[in-house]
């Protein structure tokens, strides 16, 4: 089973690597869901460590239905990871009505090429999860980041194995969302390969300007990620 960290500053890519995590999904701004990292984060942590890293392409916090300007944002941003030399893309973009833009998605897989394209979890918002599968199955997307629908991935656990029967090997299921060393088992022994993971903790004494505290992304859970999944 593979762990993927969501890596939210070089801190936490770093820790990410160290600890032995199989690859960082790198972004910026976890308290409001992630967006796109910055091109200096994206250079620093490619030239300083040695991992896979996927890049969460998401111009702005909210919704994942996009204006024309912010989707050439996108595609520009894509343009520049594989420049870069990352190893995947982590995006998708939703209609109004919920379900999965599939002109636009099918616009940013093809952009991705050859990187890995993960569809983020604005799968959880879509309204049918069986058909959205079959279309990003058509789409050619490699994997799906999902709770099953749920706030986290245990209350969405029967959900993402209706799924991963459904896509039958032909796209990953990968659950995310509340995964930690105690709970990490459920997914292992369900039979899913892969399994995505903060793994952090609040940084002593650092709050921001609201008064939430900072977070990383924390060597010592991910060290128990991996022996909770490989042992």
């Amino acid at each position: 089973m593979k762990l993927e960290i969501c890596a939210n500053s070089f801190h936490s890519a770093a820790n990410a690597a160290l600890a032995g995590a199989d690859r960082i999904e790198l972004c910026q701004e976890l308290q409001v869901g992630g967006i796109t990292p910055s091109a200096g984060l994206i250079q620093q942590t490619l030239a300083k460590l040695d991992i896979p890293v996927f890049v969460l392409i998401r111009p702005r916090a909210g919704n994942f239905v996009y204006s024309q300007d912010e989707f050439e944002i996108m595609q520009k941003d894509i343009a520049y990871c594989k420049q870069a030399g990352c190893a995947g893309i982590v995006s998708g973009v939703l209609l109004e009505n919920g379900q999965i833009d599939l002109p636009r998605t099918r616009e940013l897989i093809a952009a991705s090429k050859p990187l890995s394209f993960t569809f983020h979890r604005a799968f959880d918002l879509v309204p049918q999860p069986a058909e959205s599968l079959e279309q990003l199955i058509e789409l050619k997307a490699d994997r799906i980041l999902s709770s099953g629908g749920k706030a986290s991935a245990t209350a969405g656990l029967d959900s993402l194995l209706q799924l991963q029967q459904q896509a039958a090997g032909r796209i990953i299921l990968m659950p995310g969302g509340g995964i930690h060393p105690d709970n990490a088992t459920l997914f292992r022994n369900a039979g899913f390969s892969e399994i995505h993971s903060s793994a952090s903790s609040p940084l002593p004494a650092t709050e921001d300007l609201f008064g939430s505290p900072l977070t990383f992304s924390d060597p010592a859970k991910i060290k128990a990620l991996i022996q909770a999944i490989r042992h």
